[in-house]
């Protein structure tokens, strides 16, 4: 049977309930949010702001009127990145970042923005002090993402965020493949901005994700990526100038957003941190029986409690395109395969520009599944 180990890009199955709201939504609502006072549309708007309350009780976000809903995490990484920065600011971040991060800071820098790019270890660890260390006068924000999409590893956020409190800096975080899957709390681990995804460990659909925005951002210097309809201050041809109508213009995918707020209840039903265990438990199986393969390079810190469930490899003599063909055609083992959209990571662990071989496992993989990941990867391996 089919083994999908592809979480990391999104997860799937998704649990039966997420498909069940949005059915509702679909069948039974269908209205506009804030675009009318009837029945239909109210409860679409209550729909909307269960969204917002489920995300925020998941992250510990005191005000759910601060979490503003867009397409994705790399549409809330650009909202944050363009909306806050200027010519002459500086702006921290780590080799480990996906494109989503780099390719707006690469853009930024071309228009003026100082960048600095903080080396982590070729494991893909990060010292805050090396953070420290790069901090200048100008700097106002420092942006990294909570885990590697790549190699999984776990950046440290806590402490990293505790050096841009002493330094009045802000934090912004890309969380987008540990929200649902790692324990992320905004106020204790002082995060100003966490970036989040609906379709992969909140179990929701795709289409679905937004930026948290804390109570130190200035949301006077946000700029919106874009401005129009919001259905609120309709009297005026200018853009709202609060939090969430100045970011969320035109009508919001609601149907999405009833299976993202069905997906985050259930993760919080389940438990993040029984998730968590279980991942871990699966992670550290497949580690330990890969790194027995003669042949097979695994990248990262070999240690399950520093990561999350996404592990890399390499097959000596095949490319990571061939064994992906040959587990997917061969195996039934769905996986990714090449740079992962994350050439400075690469870069960092030492595998750009051939990539690696990614499997990404989730809340529904088994151990019998890791298993069979583990001999079919022994097997391709012998025969090369």
């Amino acid at each position: 049977r089919m083994i999908y180990f592809d979480t990391a890009a999104t997860t799937w199955p998704k649990p039966p309930q997420v498909a069940e709201a949005m059915v509702h939504f679909l069948e039974e609502v269908g209205a506009n949010p804030g675009r009318a006072a009837h029945r239909q549309a109210v409860e679409a708007g209550r729909i909307v702001y269960d969204a917002r309350e489920a995300v925020a009780e998941l992250f510990n976000a005191p005000d759910p009127l601060r979490v503003v809903f867009g397409a994705n995490v790399t549409e809330a990484l650009n909202l944050a990145l363009v909306g806050l920065l200027r010519p002459g600011d500086h702006v921290v971040t780590s080799s480990m970042e996906h494109n989503s991060v780099m390719r707006p800071l690469r853009a930024l820098e071309r228009e003026g923005v100082e960048l600095t790019v903080v080396r982590c270890s070729p494991e893909g660890f990060l010292d805050p002090a090396d953070v420290e260390a790069a901090l200048r006068p100008h700097t106002k924000l420092v942006v990294l993402n909570h885990a590697s999409n790549v190699v999984g590893t776990l950046l440290p956020l806590a402490e990293v965020g505790r050096i841009c409190r002493q330094h009045d800096l802000l934090l912004l975080v890309d969380a987008a493949q540990t929200g649902g899957a790692y324990p992320v709390d905004v106020q204790a681990d002082q995060i100003d901005l966490l970036a989040f995804t609906g379709h992969k460990s909140l179990y929701g659909p795709m289409g679905t994700g937004g930026l948290i925005v804390g109570e130190r951002v200035d949301v006077k210097r946000l700029e919106p990526l874009k401005r129009g309809g919001t259905g609120s201050r309709s009297e005026h041809e200018e853009q709202p100038d609060f939090l969430p109508d100045m970011c969320e213009s035109g009508t919001l995918n609601v149907v999405g957003l009833a299976g993202l707020a069905a997906g985050v209840r259930w993760v919080m039903a389940r438990g993040v941190d029984r998730i968590r265990a279980h991942e871990v438990e699966l992670t550290r199986r497949l580690i330990a029986g890969l790194c027995e393969i003669r042949g097979v390079t695994v990248y990262g810190g070999h240690d399950a409690g520093l990561q999350t469930a996404t592990v890399s490899f390499n097959v000596a003599g095949m490319a990571s395109s061939e064994v992906g063909l040959r587990l997917d055609e061969e195996c039934g083992i769905m996986c990714r395969v090449g740079l992962h959209c994350a050439p400075a990571a690469h870069k960092t662990i030492g595998t750009f520009p051939a990539g690696t071989v990614r499997f990404g496992l989730g809340a529904f993989n088994t151990a019998d599944e890791v298993d069979a990941a583990e001999a079919a990867v022994r097997a391709l391996a012998q025969e090369a």
